[in-house]
């Protein structure tokens, strides 16, 4: 490694440590290896894969709560937020230990023959994973990828790689084969985009910002490589007259304000039918003020800082001409704090259509279902998203009326390891998650054998 950088503690603004910058001849040498681990690796039956991710699931789970204690440091997250990320990382490695025996194809019926197809791992595939979630964005790309027979490369956010650079270690200790799992350490614009135009890596996984992901998607279509994207949102979060106010007003701070507001799936606009549109505003004021900021280490903290001193400004930045209804409060001095706020907007308002990335909220009235399908629906996202009512009908067709991905009614669940997850328009290409999940780190081999006596 020629250099390093330095990774810094968001809570305190203080340096955690030095990490390698790699080179773009170190990241071809990760890739060669990669390439001869993956081979005797897809050569196993599928029940020895099988066995050596659940030894990897029952390792991370033994180091939970090294796990989280390194993500409160490294990434600002609340202990208990941070536990449960370590849980979850376990979980989708012990969900997709079952996937390499469900790979099997299909026998196809024709004329003359049998026909049958097989589920062929593409080699190495490069995950690009961001700082907002580092431990649990990663698993959902590298578990499946490992199930399917793939080797994987793993290039972690420059200000969040602390967690990922352990499991790496954690792999390593619970048996995987050398160079199978290897995590790669270093800008963007040298590993990433190796990953992207590197000939070895067939495949590449991206989660981030929508500029950068359309930039990773041109490279790969040059490349003619498949890739999958996650990527920002500008989720909504409708509240209709007839709702449990009390409820929605009381889960909508959860919804945004968690991680800081450093989600992709943040319900960061509230739509409210306009006559209750007072009264849940009288509401949710209690809700958000009593939403707990500080020490991310302390039990009781429901957020933590921003991640660095550089996104505060660009969050700070979204508030220049808001119109600021009220807000939370937040710890002065060191960490790069920022207290939960509410504000009034317009559909066109810079803050009701770009993706503030933190603990912001615009809350804006709608007058009926055609409305508040149309203002959900008036942005580049799609991602995620909430439907407040007591009607079952109208959440069916305010569900299939809002272009995003992922939709909840009467709830703020956007993630499950075993449902598919992922954005349409802006927001992504592709799906995560769900027990399909490891069928697209395959491509589909078609073999027919004749069997007309000659």
């Amino acid at each position: 490694m020629t250099g390093t950088f330095t990774v810094i503690n968001p809570a305190t603004a203080t340096p955690l440590a030095e990490v390698p910058r790699a080179t773009e001849s170190e990241v071809d040498a990760v890739i060669v290896r990669a390439v001869a681990a993956q081979r005797g690796w897809a050569a196993l039956p599928p029940v020895a894969r099988a066995d050596a991710l659940r030894e990897f699931a029952r390792v991370v789970e033994a180091h939970g709560e090294g796990l989280a204690q390194l993500e409160v440091r490294n990434s600002g997250h609340p202990i208990g937020s941070a536990r449960w990320e370590a849980a979850h990382v376990a979980q989708v490695l012990n969900f997709y230990a079952g996937a390499p025996e469900r790979l099997s194809g299909q026998q196809i019926p024709v004329a003359g023959g049998l026909d049958v197809t097989f589920h062929e791992p593409y080699g190495v595939v490069g995950i690009i994973v961001p700082w907002n979630f580092p431990m649990t964005t990663a698993s959902w790309g590298f578990a499946p990828a490992l199930a399917a027979g793939n080797a994987v490369v793993l290039k972690p956010a420059e200000l969040t790689p602390l967690t990922a650079m352990r499991l790496g270690e954690l792999a390593l200790e619970a048996g995987l084969p050398e160079g199978l799992f290897q995590v790669v350490t270093g800008s963007g614009s040298v590993v990433g985009q190796r990953f992207v135009s590197h000939p070895d890596v067939r495949k590449v996984v991206f989660t981030g910002s929508t500029e950068v992901g359309t930039d990773v998607a041109a490279g790969c279509a040059r490349a003619l490589k498949p890739v999958t994207l996650e990527l920002g949102g500008k989720s909504a979060n409708i509240v209709f007259a007839d709702a449990d106010l009390e409820k929605a007003a009381a889960s909508a701070p959860g919804a945004v304000f968690d991680n800081a507001g450093q989600d992709c799936c943040a319900r960061s606009r509230i739509l409210v039918q306009r006559s209750v549109y007072d009264r849940f505003l009288e509401l949710l004021e209690p809700a958000v003020t009593a939403w707990r900021v500080g020490d991310p280490l302390l039990e009781s903290t429901e957020m933590g800082p921003l991640i660095s001193a550089a996104h505060r400004e660009t969050v700070a930045s979204f508030l220049d001409d808001a119109r600021v209804a009220f807000r939370g409060s937040a710890p002065t001095g060191d960490g790069f704090w920022f207290a939960p706020t509410v504000v009034l907007a317009e559909p066109a308002d810079r803050i009701a259509q770009e993706e503030v990335f933190g603990p912001v909220v615009a809350v804006l009235p709608f007058d009926d279902e055609a409305d508040a399908i149309r203002l959900a629906n008036d942005t580049a996202y799609g991602l995620a998203g909430s439907i407040w009512t007591e009607s079952l009908g109208r959440g069916i067709r305010v569900s299939r009326g809002v272009k995003s991905g992922v939709l909840s009614v009467n709830s703020h669940s956007s993630v499950r390891y075993w449902t598919p997850f992922g954005g349409m328009k802006a927001s992504g290409l592709g799906r995560e998650l769900g027990p399909d999940a490891a069928e697209h780190f395959t491509e589909i081999k078609n073999v027919f054998f004749a069997t007309d006596v000659p």
